[in-house]
């Protein structure tokens, strides 16, 4: 082997790496572009502060670009909830599967019809006529878990995954 052979040996070696070292960084911003947003990193997960809640209050956050209802229930819902006929639902489901802790009820608000934000949530609202959401678009009726009782909606109000990180702190999603 010569000079020259030696030379061009290195030459290759060099080019190849080189090449492998500008394709890596090229190919980089692309592969890193296929990552979800920061935005959408930020709404995975959500944790909110139940304590100022008093029994019969709710509030509404939101996560995943969607409002999540967050009722304190009261004696009087939850055992409205649970002493509910499963021949009267549409989608049964019993409250104990829908609720971790008998106390809250939380749930994605979002009419499972067409996708409208039903009412209930501030005390002025129509609640239907089983005292939970009304959703005026087409009549739909859920009852204080959340259940589909009257109206068009196929299936009942959707429960999110959570934990609840403490007594007065949850975390959704």
């Amino acid at each position: 082997m010569d000079e020259t052979d030696s030379r061009r040996n290195f030459l290759y070696i060099a080019t190849g790496a080189f090449a492998t070292v500008g394709g890596g960084l090229a190919a980089w911003p692309l592969i890193h572009q296929m990552n979800p947003a920061a935005d959408v990193l930020a709404l995975a997960s959500t944790e909110v502060d139940l304590s100022p809640l008093a029994p019969g209050q709710s509030i509404t956050v939101k996560w995943r670009g969607k409002p999540v209802f967050i009722r304190h229930r009261t004696p009087e819902e939850i055992e409205l909830a649970q002493a509910a006929d499963p021949d009267d639902l549409k989608d049964f489901q019993p409250d104990s599967e829908r609720v971790q802790n008998p106390e809250w009820l939380i749930m994605v608000g979002v009419c499972t019809h067409l996708g409208c934000i039903p009412l209930g949530q501030k005390d002025t609202d129509a609640k239907g006529d089983w005292n939970g959401w009304f959703c005026p678009c087409h009549g739909s009726h859920y009852d204080t878990s959340g259940r589909i009782r009257k109206g068009p909606a196929p299936e009942n109000l959707q429960i999110p995954e959570y934990v609840f990180l403490d007594e007065t702190t949850v975390k959704i999603g």
